[in-house]
């Protein structure tokens, strides 16, 4: 795949850029390939796409959306090896780490379309009801980062479209090549319009948070970043998701052996190279273990 023509996907067509970059390998920095970066009209073409595409994608029986959903995984399953082999070249991930990314992507696609969102009736009082329901929102922009590219793109995918909602994407400029790619084939699967894939650099992910008829804006990376997101989705009160970097804490309790756990701790902190926002950053050990 990494000799792929790479495009953007808008309405359900691959379009091409006067403007590329190089995705890297980094594992020996060489060039891989050109990958096409989205200019401000790309991605007016691509909101105009998602915002005509709505009605009807929300109009779409869930059942159908679901089954469309699940299809997506069936997509990547059965391109499984190419995915892998592609997500190591761009990405850097040993192959076992990339299989479970990969194989995770399959498994999240497939569990998000079982899901729904039900009525809940609040009261009843005779004929006099109080119902919450849960309506899709629009066009949802969604800004993705290089440490699980497919994985996390998957994470934002999968909801929206099953809850009746269109997204505009951004992959990372660092691994753009799994999302491109996957934006291609799900066109086999989805309307025109309904899932856009864009990549660019740093002005795109800030056109998209500021794009007026983007309604909420699902964003995965650091926590530097993710506050300016939340600065520019200020202008319309874009709803917001941001999933940004943890300190998250590793609990050893006494009742435990401590040689048994140690490898579980160690990879809790160092899998991925340390690149994941759930990373163990610190540990709380019970002083009748902390010797062993």
């Amino acid at each position: 795949m990494t000799q792929h023509n790479y495009a953007l996907t808008i309405n359900g067509q691959r379009v091409h850029s006067a403007d590329t970059a190089q995705a890297i390998n980094p594992a020996t920095e060489a060039p891989i390939c050109d990958y096409p970066l989205a200019t401000r009209e790309h991605l007016e073409q691509a909101v105009s796409a998602a915002k005509r595409a709505f009605p009807a994608w929300a109009a779409t029986a869930l059942s159908e959306r679901q089954q469309m959903v699940s299809q997506l995984g069936d997509l990547i399953e059965a391109n499984q090896e190419a995915f892998i082999n592609l997500l190591i070249t761009e990405q850097g991930k040993g192959r076992a780490a990339a299989e479970w990314e990969i194989g995770g992507s399959v498994y999240w696609c497939r569990e998000i379309a079982k899901q729904s969102l039900e009525e809940e009736v609040v009261s009843r009082q005779g004929d006099d009801e109080i119902v919450t329901r849960y309506t899709p929102i629009g066009v949802i922009g969604g800004i993705t980062p290089w440490n699980f590219p497919l994985l996390l793109a998957v994470w934002k995918i999968a909801p929206a479209l099953v809850a009746g909602n269109t997204m505009v994407l951004k992959p990372s400029p660092y691994t753009p090549l799994c999302t491109l790619w996957f934006g291609e084939l799900a066109q086999t699967v989805l309307p025109p319009g309904v899932l856009n894939i864009l990549s660019g650099g740093n002005e795109l992910g800030q056109w998209i948070t500021e794009h007026p008829a983007i309604g909420k804006i699902a964003f995965t990376g650091s926590t530097a970043t993710g506050r300016k997101v939340m600065q520019s989705a200020a202008g319309n009160l874009k709803r917001l998701t941001l999933e940004l970097g943890g300190n998250d804490p590793a609990i050893v309790l006494p009742d435990v052996d401590a040689k048994a756990i140690a490898k579980d701790l160690f990879w809790a902190s160092f899998a991925n190279s340390s690149q994941f926002c759930v990373a163990c950053k610190r540990m709380y050990v019970h002083e009748d273990v902390y010797d062993d």
